[in-house]
């Protein structure tokens, strides 16, 4: 059985928990980081030492990181790799994350480290999955009947749950207002994605919408 390791930070990575239990068989092992940290930490692997921070989340194949922290997230990539990790997933993007530094980490030890802004974008590589072909950029599944949607499978969806909330609200929607529907509702989602004026959010309400055109198309 695959287990796939998540490092929470105070509201971060729990909706990812119940998505991956609910939509998968993985075995989930977790660790958490307190909300609140300071915002240069000088030596964050003594930091994490004084922490109940769970470090047989290492055991894990495949680890996605909330730290959200440059210096802790350098410091879990360390670990992670000196524990045989084969693929490491930061999201929140590059200012929340060191990517030079991460960088160097991946080139020496041959970790795959993944960093994304939304987790909605993960596609699939040889260290990834299987975690990648449930969970990550949205792939559906569409059945229509009377100019009407009446059923949307989800193949793989987003890890914050959003793809299967969409899937369940659009059945009943005409044929033609369902790809835009379908970005908005992801929208209406509470995830966790920044949303200003692009990027975010947005980019994640248009990768649904995509999905859903591509998924008529393909209709059997």
């Amino acid at each position: 059985m695959t287990v796939i390791g998540v490092i929470t930070r105070g509201k971060y990575g729990h909706r990812l928990i119940e998505t991956v239990r609910e939509h998968s068989d993985f075995s989930i092992v977790t660790a958490d980081l307190p909300e609140f940290v300071p915002v240069f930490i000088e030596e964050p692997d003594e930091f994490l030492e004084t922490l109940n921070f769970n470090k047989h989340v290492f055991s894990a194949e495949i680890i996605i990181t909330y730290s959200l922290h440059p210096d802790l997230t350098s410091a879990i990539a360390k670990l992670a790799a000196e524990a045989g990790v084969r693929s490491l997933i930061v999201p929140g993007g590059p200012s929340r994350a060191s990517v030079p530094e991460l960088k160097k980490i991946s080139e020496v030890s041959g970790m795959d480290i993944e960093v994304d802004e939304i987790c909605c974008s993960l596609e699939p590589n040889a260290f990834n999955r299987p975690f990648t072909e449930l969970f990550g950029s949205p792939i559906l599944k569409v059945k229509t009947k009377d100019g009407k949607i009446t059923d949307v499978k989800v193949i793989k969806g987003a890890p914050c749950g959003s793809t299967w909330y969409m899937a369940k609200e659009i059945v009943g929607l005409e044929i033609k207002d369902a790809p835009p529907k379908a970005g908005l509702l992801i929208q209406h989602y509470p995830c966790r994605a920044t949303r200003g004026d692009i990027g975010g959010i947005h980019e994640s309400g248009e990768l649904h919408k995509q999905a859903f055109i591509k998924a008529l198309e393909n209709e059997e």
